[in-house]
């Protein structure tokens, strides 16, 4: 294995390349994006590249990777968007969204056209990176929901160079309705993925699957993912490969359902909150509170309670002035009932953020532990 410190300068991305293309040939060692300690053990022929994830305990797993999953993601990812193009890396490249960013382009025969992040992604620098790439070739990039807040948010030439893209890919974390709507109102043409390093990144796009990637629900209601782009399983742990890898299938950690073939992603199984002996999913109540008047952005987590078991409590990022709660609340209990009611209610100037721009629950459901109770109790639950 081949480790390298990618620190999001344009010359740490050039030797990340090289090692990419050489370990996708086979005539390099696997690549581990990020100088991290990987297990002892041996990497399969097969494997180009070892993503070292925490995922959402802050345990460490190191995710193998194939050549010939990362080539079905990149090219079913092609199909899906209309052909070859170039790319804009814009994201860290030690995640597996960068990595793919990288794959991507250079299988459609050009290097990326990288975004200098090591101060932080700034619009300004994305209007010079889209400025590098040549006239009349398909443009293409991917984002989280915070890099296309700000460009949004800053308008001008930011916001002119990414209406000029053929797809701008949005994931990393859910997008919010309210702020879709305010992208493609200006001209974005947004495609929302989901996926983790287990599938090479995103493998369903706007809830549709990618060409040969199969979807099912469980019978606990947790995501099943199968097809080409699926990891080969985990470095030196083969417990947790069985446990997640069986027969053909990624035992996901989100639950979802199915309509007519579109994948609706309803939150972590294990971000699920128990109040009063409901379940309430937090992305549900995401969805909804996103949609109202004045919401930016929102975190929904369960925090302890001794009489409820947990409290549902919502974290908000205001767009304007802030929202009234009780507006808040009303649309809660109209769309969910009144168990996915918010009993506390936090307003931030921004989310704490963990990895490529995903919410820290954590982080969230310790400020809202402290936060007070804005509402009784219902007798009526």
């Amino acid at each position: 294995m081949r480790a390298l410190a990618v620190d999001g300068s344009p010359e740490s991305v050039e030797h990340l390349i090289g090692a990419l293309a050489a370990a996708l040939d086979g005539s390099g060692p696997a690549v581990v994006p990020g100088l991290v300690e990987v297990p002892a053990a041996e990497v399969p022929d097969d494997v180009a590249v070892v993503i070292a994830t925490s995922g959402s305990t802050g345990e460490p797993k190191y995710v193998m990777l194939t050549a010939a999953a990362l080539t079905a993601s990149a090219r079913a990812t092609e199909a899906r968007l209309g052909g070859p193009g170039r790319w804009v890396l814009a994201l860290p490249a030690d995640h597996v969204a960068g990595v793919q960013v990288v794959l991507r382009a250079l299988l459609a025969g050009q290097p990326p056209v990288v975004q200098d992040v090591r101060e932080g992604f700034r619009p300004a620098g994305f209007v010079r990176a889209t400025r590098r790439l040549p006239h009349g070739a398909r443009r293409y990039v991917s984002l989280v929901p915070t890099q296309l807040l700000r460009i949004l948010s800053d308008a001008g030439a930011a916001l002119h160079a990414l209406a000029g893209y053929d797809a701008v890919l949005v994931g990393g974390a859910a997008l919010a309705p309210a702020l879709r709507e305010r992208a493609e109102a200006a001209g974005i043409r947004v495609v929302t993925t989901y996926g983790m390093s287990e599938t090479c990144g995103g493998c369903v796009y706007d809830g549709v699957p990618l060409d040969g990637v199969d979807v099912r629900v469980a019978e606990d209601g947790r995501l099943l993912l199968g097809g080409p782009t699926l990891a080969r399983g985990y470095l030196g742990d083969p417990g947790a490969t069985a446990e997640s890898f069986a027969g053909g299938w990624f035992r996901t950690g989100d639950v979802g359902r199915i309509d007519d073939g579109r994948v609706t992603v309803l939150g972590r199984a294990d971000d699920m909150i128990v109040t009063g002996g409901e379940k309430v999913a937090p992305a549900a109540v995401e969805r909804v509170l996103a949609a109202q008047p004045g919401v930016g952005a929102v975190c929904v987590v369960g925090v302890p309670d001794p009489e409820w078991g947990s409290l549902v409590a919502a974290a908000v990022v205001p767009s304007g002035p802030e929202p009234d709660e009780k507006a808040l609340r009303d649309a809660v209990r109209a769309a969910e009932g009144r168990a996915a009611v918010p009993r506390r209610f936090l307003f931030l100037d921004e989310l704490p953020v963990r990895g490529i721009g995903k919410p820290d629950r954590r982080a969230v459901a310790d400020l809202l532990a402290v936060t007070p109770v804005h509402i009784p109790n219902d007798p009526t639950r």
